[in-house]
């Protein structure tokens, strides 16, 4: 059996010890020696930009110039996704807490996903991606978040903030008319639902496979729609 072989390794500013580790073609990106997502499994990861992105393929009149912002880079795969369902005039912004992760996908994580990050439309932008959501009012048409594992904060405690009502308030005041607001969870959580409604998004949930139509445990994808 092959061994782990550990390529990089990052303390987060909280203290949290981040590792990248390949085992053969499988890589994965633990927090604390737990592991936070896998190459193995990016189907729901994906499912994220799609679901978030529909709404700007299916109006009647295509959006010109569409922002999108993806909260948390991974391994690149929402980001991927992202791009293949945007036009040639849009931008996606990438907000990333971490350098290292972002060296990673311009390193050994680059070709998985098939180099996202050298699209002239993305825009990396290290920091919290409460500062993002926070420096520019109505300035996006879809946020797709993955942070952490979902609304409950795994790795990073300052994450929570994000979920909670004066975060998903922040999110909301980020927005267009008309966007939405994508959350990815490796879980269901009827109180997010609840805050979500109460910050006045009209609310979807999607059960997705890690693998799609390959299998894989189930996640789930939150949908905030604000009215156009």
């Amino acid at each position: 059996m092959k061994l782990w072989e550990l390529l990089g390794r990052v303390t987060t500013p909280e203290g949290t010890d981040m590792t990248l580790s390949r085992r053969g073609h499988e890589y994965v990106i633990a927090a604390d020696g737990k592991d936070l997502m896998s190459s193995r499994m990016h189907g729901s990861e994906e499912a994220l930009a799609t679901l978030g992105c529909a709404h700007l393929r299916k109006r009647p009149v295509p959006v010109e110039e569409p922002c999108v912002l993806v909260g948390g880079l991974g391994m690149g795969f929402t980001l991927r996704a992202a791009l293949d369902e945007l036009p040639a005039d849009a931008t996606v912004v990438v907000a990333e807490l971490l350098a290292a992760v972002v060296d990673w996908n311009r390193g050994p994580l680059a070709p998985l996903a098939g180099r996202p990050l050298d699209d002239r439309r993305v825009r990396v932008e290290l920091g919290d991606v409460g500062q993002t959501l926070r420096a520019g009012p109505r300035r996006f048409d879809a946020v797709l978040l993955d942070v952490d594992n979902g609304p409950a904060a795994f790795a990073q405690d300052r994450n929570a903030g994000l979920y909670g009502n004066d975060g998903l308030a922040i999110a909301r005041a980020a927005l267009k008319p008309g966007g939405v607001l994508a959350v990815w969870s490796a879980w269901d959580d009827r109180k997010f639902e609840q805050r979500l409604r109460y910050a006045g998004f009209t609310v979807e949930t999607e059960r997705v496979r890690a693998r799609l139509k390959q299998g894989g445990p189930r996640h789930t994808i939150f949908l905030g729609r604000l009215p156009p």
